[in-house]
């Protein structure tokens, strides 16, 4: 039996693991939504908030290298009620976003099985069976400890997500050199950015597109060492998600009209004008297989990563004893069993929405929100440890963390402030409703944290 804990992580594994969490092909739709100006707020989105949470959480990591990650640190810097509310958010966050990977997961499922049986698509009953066998045989495995899920990650993001983006970014250069018709010219003016509501609505949807890149601190226990391991990681996670996702985006807005665009399936209808053009449509099929293994590798990462978080505070008293059980691989099975019940209940709204896109995107507002919440602690969480612990040693220490941290806060603000404008092409349901649906939604899924901690104080 392998002990909990036990060093098995490289930086390699640990950096493939960063990347699965963080790039989804799926955000490519949403990024190409933008068109051309996709690349100018990439770029933004990196320098003031990609860039700033890898580095401030390479710092915290590698100076508190224990199991939790933002509980750990909003713990030692202000208190553990607190650290129990940032740690909730990013597990909601994961939860929220959950449908829409699985949406995603599932259409591409759907597209394997085109050339037998087509349409499937289309049927909410089919899609919403492949979400929740995916996600139920994603908590299955990783039941099996950290070293079988890392393998599954690490395999994953290279044939699911390093390989469709090389692909696509190939295909797209081809598209442009050998003089294909264009639905966006490559001039300088379409790089100028629109500064028009939709597309700040969208920012948010940028940044949400980013995150994650803290998840591998949940590991840091299993890592070789951290100290070192972890920022090196982290350094290759930065620069194979902005390569991929500033390219791919690019590829895409040549080839697909931006009307047509869906956020659950925009990937594979650029591929299949792609290979339509080429006389290869049979390819489409075999594409979908490489985003469907893309995919599940995302979701493999965030299954487990916040769940062993919540291990941590379970073991702190803030949850019931029982959803502090782990089995021989240190893994929390109840968390993890309780986990995949909720997300299965959200993944059935899918079932009576109609218009995927306004649903995906609803379901990325809401948590777009948890997750610059939860940012937000960790960038004021290490600036109060800079003063409050200067004794600490830091391996890795982040310069000018005043700016750094300064401008990650500030994006913070603005994201969770401008997902209550509704994109037009998105949303069709009153401002009202959406504001009020939006906000409701986060107070209820909210209210059990606090209500867990009143009660912990109590008893």
């Amino acid at each position: 039996m392998r002990q909990q804990g036990s060093r098995v992580l490289g930086t390699l594994t640990l950096a493939m693991m960063t990347v699965a969490a963080v790039v989804s092909l799926r955000n490519l739709s949403l990024l190409a939504e933008l068109g051309f100006s996709a690349i100018f707020f990439l770029i933004i989105a990196a320098l003031i908030f990609f860039i700033p949470i890898a580095l401030v959480t390479a710092e915290l990591a590698s100076s508190w290298p224990r199991a939790g990650g933002c509980y750990v640190w909003v713990s030692e810097a202000f208190n553990k009620p607190l650290a129990f509310i940032s740690l909730w958010l990013s597990w909601m966050a994961s939860v929220a976003s959950f449908p829409a990977v699985l949406a995603f997961t599932a259409t591409m499922f759907a597209h394997m099985l085109g050339p037998v049986y087509s349409n499937f698509e289309h049927s909410p009953e089919f899609i919403l069976a492949i979400m929740l066998i995916v996600f139920w045989l994603s908590t299955i495995c990783n039941f099996f400890g950290i070293e079988i899920s890392g393998l599954i990650s690490s395999a994953g993001v290279m044939l699911g997500t390093i390989i469709p983006g090389v692909l696509i970014i190939v295909l797209g250069a081809w598209w442009v050199f050998s003089g294909k018709p264009m639905h966006l010219p490559l001039t300088v003016d379409v790089l100028i950015p629109d500064l028009k509501m939709d597309n700040l609505t969208l920012f948010a949807g940028v940044l949400l597109s980013l995150a994650g890149v803290e998840l591998a601190a949940f590991h840091v226990r299993e890592t070789k060492d951290p100290q070192k391991s972890y920022p090196r990681a982290l350094l290759i996670a930065i620069i194979l998600t902005l390569v991929i996702y500033i390219f791919a985006t690019l590829a895409i807005t040549v080839v697909v009209p931006q009307q047509e665009l869906s956020l659950a399936s925009g990937l594979i209808q650029a591929f299949y004008i792609f290979f339509t053009r080429v006389g290869l449509t049979w390819v489409v099929p075999m594409i979908a297989f490489f985003l469907f293994i893309g995919a599940v590798a995302s979701i493999n990462s965030w299954v487990i990563g916040p769940a062993k978080g919540m291990l941590v505070v379970a073991q702190d008293g803030f949850l019931p004893a029982w959803l502090g059980r782990v089995n021989k691989h240190g893994v929390p099975t109840a968390l993890l069993t309780l986990q995949a019940v909720v997300v299965s209940l959200l993944a059935m709204l899918f079932l009576y929405i109609r218009n995927n896109s306004a649903s995906i995107w609803f379901m990325n507002a809401l948590a777009a929100q948890f997750t610059v919440l939860q940012y937000g602690l960790v960038f004021l969480a290490a600036l109060k440890l800079r003063s409050s612990q200067p004794e600490v040693l830091r391996a890795f220490r982040v310069p000018a963390l005043g700016l750094v941290a300064g401008f990650g806060l500030v994006a913070c603000v603005f994201s969770f402030l401008i997902v209550y404008a509704p994109h037009l092409k998105l949303v069709s349901i009153n401002f009202e409703i959406y504001c009020l649906l939006l906000l409701l939604s986060l107070v209820v899924l909210i209210a059990p944290c606090l209500a867990l901690i009143k009660f912990r104080s109590r008893s």
